[in-house]
């Protein structure tokens, strides 16, 4: 079966007295080891549907099977827990924490789920990533792209089989983004799952397949 399985999803969320219907029967198929870009403009609804996808929000309508799991049957202590061992999360805005250093930015995941030689495993990605001597710096006392570096090695704390990253470029120049891009290509080529979310095709171009949203459908790119 598919690593992740979206059947007519359908997601509403509240607008004044009435609702806004925001996805519109979305079915999507990402196999174990594909490297996927979905494509959108703002608005179109395609963070929504990473949120749904990543477990991240609940939908109202339709079927979602992560790694073999329905995920609609799981509580919602559950729901997290399932979620902090399968999927690891890369956002445009790193969302680290200002106060905490750089090690511990990355072994967060370890506060909320049961991760074997936390520490240790976080001192190897850091050292993956090339911020071995960063361990001890704050977030502010690095640049864009080693926010971001920082950001994948805690998505990548827990082993996940899937990275989702949501328009992870998007704070960084043209050329840190590429740097970024280089190590998710890597990442799908050591068999990590990626789901990209970005409006931009060029970034889109990493990825060996891309699919697109508009007005909360999605379709095949061509």
């Amino acid at each position: 079966m598919a690593l992740i399985y979206a059947h007519n999803i359908h997601k509403y969320y509240k607008f004044g007295a009435g609702k806004l219907h925001v996805l519109k029967g979305i079915s999507l198929t990402v196999e174990k080891g594909e490297f996927v870009a979905i494509m959108g403009p703002s608005g179109s609804g395609k963070s929504t549907l990473m949120h749904i996808l990543g477990l991240l929000d609940r939908f109202d309508k339709g079927t979602l099977i992560v790694n073999n799991q329905d995920v609609s049957k799981l509580k919602d202590s559950e729901l997290a827990n399932y979620r902090g061992k399968t999927i690891g999360f890369v956002f445009q805005n790193f969302y680290l924490l200002s106060k905490y250093s750089v090690l511990d930015n990355v072994m967060l995941p370890a506060e909320y789920i049961k991760i074997p030689n936390a520490k240790a495993r976080a001192r190897k990605l850091l050292k993956i990533l090339g911020l071995a001597d960063k361990e001890n710096s704050k977030p502010n006392q690095l640049s864009g792209g080693q926010r971001q570096r920082v950001a994948i090695a805690r998505a990548l704390l827990a082993d996940p089989e899937i990275i989702m990253a949501d328009e992870p470029t998007g704070n960084l120049d043209s050329k840190t983004g590429h740097q970024i891009m280089e190590i998710f290509d890597k990442l799908n080529k050591q068999g990590k799952t990626i789901l990209l979310i970005t409006h931009d095709p060029n970034i889109a171009k990493w990825a060996k397949r891309t699919v697109k949203i508009k007005d909360g459908k999605l379709y095949e790119a061509t």
